[in-house]
């Protein structure tokens, strides 16, 4: 929840030019209200527009809710699913991710499903099984028929925002449960899935997360609010 319509503008602006395209994908996801502020400065370019969450229904009286086919008429591409503010502070459940998943795939939706377990499920040593539950119950759903269009981000809750992050080698293990999860439901399709970290990404320790094995890219938080950071760790992962 950060930055008007005019910041919002200027920023994407910024990293139109100053982000490796030829060698990055990227996109950007602002708060509803600057959705189309942010559509219309990126038109006809490569950086991609997402939203933040999205319901899954596709209309009716569910006020304060944003509708899937809504986003996608509007040009968005992408959206953020299951992130670990929403579990915690708006009461989403794996049951309500996993109809928030079908519903923006049934859309055209790419959907970014985001799973991570909180610091005292990480000192009882259930990083795997928490993450691997997440999954499944994510894309269990019967009308969920492929693993087209689904990207997966592990954010582990006890490093969002706080600056700690986990060592690579604890990503490479979260993202191979991830991996194997993904496989189990989908089979050798799952392997086009890309799987990116998110958790107090920052130009300092961008690299050496980016090359972690399994590591397919960055869900970036605060530091995706300045031009220059942002496009700092755009840079490390073209160079992995």
């Amino acid at each position: 929840m950060n930055l008007g319509e005019a910041a919002a503008r200027q920023l994407v602006r910024d990293l139109l030019t100053s982000l490796p395209f030829d060698r990055v994908d990227a996109a950007v996801a602002p708060s509803f209200p600057c959705l189309r502020a942010v559509l219309d400065a990126v038109a006809g370019t490569p950086l991609a527009v997402g939203a933040q969450n999205a319901y899954w229904e596709d209309k009716g009286a569910f006020t304060g809710e944003v509708a899937p086919p809504v986003l996608f008429e509007m040009g968005v591409r992408y959206v953020i699913l299951g992130h670990s503010e929403r579990r915690a502070l708006f009461g989403e459940t794996d049951a309500v991710v996993s109809q928030k998943v079908v519903a923006a795939r049934r859309h055209g939706l790419q959907t970014v499903i985001c799973v991570g377990e909180s610091e005292i499920e990480r000192d009882a040593g259930r990083t795997s099984q928490v993450v691997v539950g997440q999954i499944r119950a994510a894309t269990e759903a019967s009308a969920l028929r492929s693993s087209e269009g689904i990207v997966v981000a592990y954010e582990p809750v006890w490093a969002i925002g706080t600056g700690r992050t986990p060592q690579p080698v604890e990503v490479t293990r979260a993202h191979a449960a991830i991996r194997e999860a993904l496989s189990l439901r989908f089979g050798a399709s799952a392997e086009a899935i890309r799987i990116l970290y998110g958790g107090s990404v920052t130009t300092a320790n961008a690299h050496d997360l980016l090359r972690a094995p399994e590591v397919g890219g960055a869900l970036v938080g605060g530091a995706s609010l300045t031009a220059g950071s942002f496009a700092s760790i755009a840079a490390a992962a073209a160079s992995c």
